[in-house]
């Protein structure tokens, strides 16, 4: 959809931000708003008052900062408290962050609510000549968003200062007309959020329906109608008659095979430090540095093994897609005879032998994780390896078939997000002219 443009315009004398209607102004933030930054933190001390905290997740999660929303409790100075209370109306923005793309996450405080004050690592910009809705939607444009990631100061740890915030450099129309612009986005960034919620539902349906495939065809097979029998294992239930269920050490014994230098001609650089990642590597994206130091106390693994931490890991045993070796804090899993790859990588993955795994500990309530010793104890289904093969290329069809759907639902959500964005950009600088939408959409609602 194409959007009515302004009849004249002037240049801004603002680099990034170009033309602005003829009528509107430029001016700093300062002008306009307020700035304070909160000192405001979690604690609770002695002699200060109870109050609700707005605190930098709260901002960094919500578009809208209103009474429905769980607040922790801290304590405050009646200082901070005249100062740093929000109003209906208040701007708040993200001040400091370990991330430069984080600074600058605006929410808009939809209403008073009693006792709430903006929180540390934020700063609450206060209307005043300026309608606080349009403000925050100036905060969330492609043009603030740039400023604030250049003008963010830092290494490993990036701020916003007063000076810096207050003297922003905004377009500014009568406001009359930054409420029609305010009312204009509400309506139709509303609309886009609900697409882009819609998407999101959809790929969680389709991974849900991903594990199912997954967890069925590992468990009961590809054959609805064969005879199953009670695997006497509880996360598995019944299995094909014919199946097998085994311990897992049957299938997978343990590789004890320690890692060794094949080329003896090694650098002392490569023998002692690092040798860099191959091209190869840099195109699959992956993070691997090549360690040839203590090789003795390392174990060899090659494509296809399985490794299972010895100490602790969350479940959903790892394939080995690289040739390399592993500390000796890993176990290799080599598949035996038995064991098709690839069958075996989604019985892994799947959320039936996870439970299973799971069952195995009292992680759940103690606080333990996984490690070797649970996996050895989970039973494996143990198909003939045709069959374990001709299942897993059923599933290599279906999860690809799933995956190209949830790759489109993503893509589409991020079509949405450049729009919604470029859409917020175009309306509060000006490149369109929303007077007459609003107006016709208010027609059309009476």
């Amino acid at each position: 959809m194409s959007f009515p443009r302004y009849e004249r315009y002037k240049e801004s004398g603002v680099e990034w931000l170009g033309e602005v209607p003829e009528h509107w102004a430029v001016v700093r933030l300062k002008q306009v708003a307020s700035v304070r930054l909160s000192n405001v933190d979690k604690l609770t001390a002695e002699g200060q008052s109870p109050v609700r905290l707005c605190n930098y997740v709260d901002v960094y999660k919500n578009r809208r900062i209103t009474h429905a929303m769980n607040f922790m409790m801290a304590t405050a100075t009646e200082e901070q408290i005249a100062r740093l209370a929000l109003r209906n109306g208040d701007v708040i923005i993200t001040k400091d962050s370990e991330d430069s793309a984080d600074i600058g996450v605006p929410a808009l405080v939809g209403g008073t609510i009693d006792r709430l004050v903006c929180g540390y690592h934020l700063a609450l910009i206060r209307p005043g000549a300026v309608d606080g809705g349009f403000l925050y939607f100036l905060m969330c444009s492609d043009y603030v968003r740039a400023v604030f990631t250049a003008e963010a100061t830092g290494i490993t740890r990036y701020a916003l200062g007063k000076y810096c915030i207050e003297n922003l450099q905004l377009p500014t129309a009568p406001i009359p007309k930054q409420r029609a612009i305010a009312a204009f986005l509400d309506q139709e960034t509303s609309k886009i959020d609900a697409l882009i919620a819609e998407q999101h539902r959809l790929i969680n349906l389709l991974k849900e329906k991903r594990q199912a495939v997954i967890s069925h065809a590992v468990t009961r097979g590809l054959n609805p109608d064969a005879p199953m029998k009670d695997s006497v294992v509880e996360w598995l239930g019944e299995v094909p008659e014919y199946w097998h269920v085994v311990p897992s050490h049957t299938i997978f014994p343990e590789s004890k095979e320690r890692a060794h230098i094949e080329d003896e001609h090694l650098s002392a650089t490569q023998k002692y430090g690092v040798i860099p990642l191959t091209e190869y590597e840099r195109l699959e994206g992956r993070q691997v540095t090549h360690a040839v130091m203590n090789l003795d106390q390392r174990k060899h693994v090659e494509v296809g093994n399985f490794v299972v931490s010895m100490r602790s890991f969350e479940g959903g045993i790892e394939r080995v897609k690289a040739r390399g070796c592993v500390r000796s804090s890993y176990v290799a899993l080599t598949a035996g005879g038995r064991a098709h790859v690839g069958f075996f990588s989604y019985l892994f993955k799947s959320s039936a032998y996870i439970q299973g795994l799971q069952a195995t500990a009292t992680f759940i309530r103690d606080g333990q994780d996984l490690n070797y010793n649970n996996f050895r104890q989970v039973k494996l289904p143990c198909p003939s390896v045709d069959e374990q093969q001709a299942i897993a290329a059923f599933l290599d069809r279906e999860t690809d078939r799933i995956d190209l759907l949830v790759s489109e639902a993503e893509r589409a959500i991020t079509l949405l997000q450049e729009r919604r964005s470029a859409l917020i950009s175009a309306a509060v600088t000006g490149k369109i002219d929303v007077r007459g939408l609003v107006e016709s959409a208010e027609r059309e609602a009476a």
